[in-house]
């Protein structure tokens, strides 16, 4: 089916060049209407009920555009917004390459985002004073299965709803699956006159519900609350808050799809080997809770999980990948953006990540400011704290000159931070960096006054995972690079130095690495390394018990990199029985000069020699021993039947 792209210079506030758009993003592109939202709205109902994919270039009258189709019983258009982020700009007569960008990318089909459905049957758990728990439940009995959980010493009038007190010792779990514990639990017992009796207290008691509403006024029982889905907290003495919330919670009834934001590959996972804790990264950074150990791997409850994509950001071995977008589909966005961006004419784009927040910062300094300039592309994410090195690093690979990702004040910064410095050491200074202004007039100022370094002449397309993408991005900025770049502490790529004089070719790193970057030689005693597979989570240098590993943080982006190289090797022992070499000849004879003719068991030069024999060997000169402890009584003689001839013949 064709696409056809309606266009609009709405009221002639702003320059439209339909047939260089068109062109540059290969899509026939309608006139340029004036008022397409109002006197001209009869062409987009034409249009729609032709049958066409419609893509209309109006971000603001989305919902009139949507009413329309539905009046007519078609499919709802399409929308790309070109004025707010384009033509609306002090250099809008300059846009075009960038609305045919825009253009370009609104028609790129993006991928759906898995998903798993939610049941909410509506039991609420409210905890609160009396005073004002008592009042919401009410209002909530009629349509929620509410229960109290009181903070005070208040007395129910009402048996409309549970009540109980007690401490709330645990809570877990998000909309639709709670789980609570409680100590000191006291149920009321609704017999007899005068106030209500309270059953005798009693700790360990467990249950579940749907919805929690939290008005204790104290700290949040869960981490990182405003990010829990299903868990309503206000200020008690906030009327108008307590309010609010029984208007949420009465919607948390029915089938929601909760959207499974990461994706984890248990065997990839560096956290742990043989009980020994390496790569934390993701535990440390969740601002949830939501990543909990699970043995030598992690575990992602997908309910409790906000989908910030901090996790898969910070993780070294691309075990957990987020998918709201996948970095595939994020990848095809850059490039479509910035190659339509060039077919267009311009030279020099710059990218500029944001999410609803920063859209409406956008809008804003359109519509009051200066707007954004004509060769900065923004590019909308759902989230920004996942944006990583490699995608900042992919973007200039894919030919920006600049990527800035401007930051909302309920950002997650703490990846982001990581991020930046590690791009920073790895495509320079001037690359890439972070907006951290609320103010649309200073977020616009700071991009017109910004200094503009070159993009990267010609172009790549990096592809594969994270590893791989910052990898070949990383050539690509660093053609001339001749020794590895150096890192900052905690990056995922770099090398193990070893200590030769001190390694004893023990090889517990060999059996502990995760990735397979530390490898043997079957063949002779030899610990070889292979750099682009090391993570650095530091399993190797931590389980060394002679100290003799540390680890270097650098980016090696020849082709030596993806080889083995040997760190250590010494010469094999000869067995003095056979001949076949074993072992490492230096621990050999360490071991005989400590044990030989002073330890018990090798006391005599016999038993001192068999340090010097092979497996085989070692087995069979113990068996020839006297003192075999293999030895067992002498095997009886078999009974036959000339045996019980005899004994009869002699009786």
């Amino acid at each position: 089916m064709s696409t056809k792209l309606l266009l609009c210079n709405c009221v002639g506030s702003q320059t439209v060049d339909g047939d260089n758009i068109g062109v540059a993003c290969q899509v026939d592109c309608s006139k340029t209407h004036k008022a397409l939202c109002t006197d001209e709205l009869s062409v987009a109902a034409e249009l729609l009920k032709e049958g066409e994919q419609v893509v209309i270039a109006c971000g603001q009258e989305q919902e009139v555009f949507r009413a329309l189709a539905d009046e007519l019983n078609v499919e709802a258009p399409g929308f790309v917004d070109l004025r707010d982020r384009a033509g609306w700009s002090e250099q809008g007569s300059d846009a075009t390459p960038k609305m045919a960008a825009l253009a370009a990318e609104s028609l790129l089909p993006q991928p759906i985002t898995p998903s798993l459905d939610v049941y909410s049957d509506g039991t609420c758990f409210i905890v609160g004073p009396g005073e004002v728990a008592f009042d919401l439940a009410e209002w909530l009995s009629s349509v929620l299965a509410v229960t109290v959980l009181l903070t005070d010493d208040e007395q129910p009038m009402t048996r409309a709803f549970d009540v109980v007190r007690g401490q709330l010792r645990s809570l877990n779990g998000a909309l639709g699956g709670f789980s609570l514990q409680l100590n000191s639990l006291q149920q009321l017992q609704p017999g007899g006159r005068g106030a209500f009796a309270w059953s005798k207290p009693r700790d360990g008691a467990r249950s579940t519900c749907d919805i929690v509403i939290d008005l204790s006024g104290g700290t949040p029982f869960v981490q990182a609350p405003a990010k829990r889905e299903g868990y309503l907290r206000a200020d008690p003495k906030d009327t108008v808050a307590v309010e609010r919330l029984a208007f949420e919670a009465a919607q948390l009834v029915g089938t929601f799809e909760k959207p499974l934001y990461v994706r984890i590959e248990e065997t990839l996972c560096a956290h742990s080997r043989a009980e020994q804790v390496a790569c934390t990264n993701c535990l440390d950074i969740c601002p949830t809770g939501a990543i909990t150990p699970a043995g030598e791997h992690v575990s992602i409850d997908p309910m409790v999980c906000a989908g910030c994509g901090e996790c898969a950001a910070v993780c070294p071995s691309t075990a957990i990948t987020y998918e709201d977008p996948p970095v595939s589909a994020l990848l095809s966005r850059m490039h479509i953006l910035a190659r339509t961006y060039r077919r267009a004419g311009g030279e020099a784009p710059r990218l500029l990540v944001h999410d609803a927040y920063g859209a409406e910062m956008i809008r804003l300094a359109a519509r009051f400011g200066r707007g954004l300039p004509a060769d900065v592309i923004p590019l909308e994410l759902n989230v920004i704290s996942g944006f990583g090195h490699a995608e900042m690093l992919a973007a200039l690979a894919h030919g920006f000159a600049r990527v800035d990702v401007l930051m909302a004040p309920t950002t997650e910064r703490d990846a982001l931070g990581r991020e930046l410095a590690l791009a920073q050491a790895i495509a320079g200074p001037d690359g890439v960096g972070l907006i951290d202004e609320a103010d649309p007039d200073a977020m616009t100022d700071l991009l017109y006054e910004q200094d503009v370094p070159q993009p990267l002449a010609d172009p790549v397309l990096p592809l594969g995972n994270r590893r791989q993408i910052a990898r070949l991005s990383a050539q690509a900025l660093n053609p001339q690079a001749e020794a590895p770049l150096p890192l900052p502490e905690n990056a995922p790529y770099g090398a193990v130095a070893v200590k030769t004089d001190a390694c004893t070719l023990c090889l517990s790193c060999v059996s502990l690495c995760p990735s397979g970057a530390l490898i043997d030689n079957p063949d002779k005693p030899q610990l070889n390394f292979q750099q682009d597979a090391c993570l650095q989570c530091g399993l190797c240098k931590g389980i060394c018990p002679e100290n003799a590993i540390t680890l270097v943080p650098q980016l090696d982006l020849s082709d030596a990199a993806l080889s083995q190289q040997v760190l250590n090797e010494e010469e094999p022992f000869a067995c003095v029985e056979c001949g076949a070499l074993f072992g490492v000849k230096s621990t050999v004879e360490r071991i005989m000069e400590k044990l030989s003719g002073t330890h018990p068991m090798f006391a005599t030069s016999d038993k001192a020699r068999m340090i010097q024999m092979c497996d085989n060997c070692r087995v069979n000169a113990q068996f020839q021993q006297q003192d075999n402890p293999f030895q067992s009584k002498p095997k009886p003689k078999v009974v036959t039947t000339e045996d019980y001839f005899s004994q009869r013949k002699d009786h």
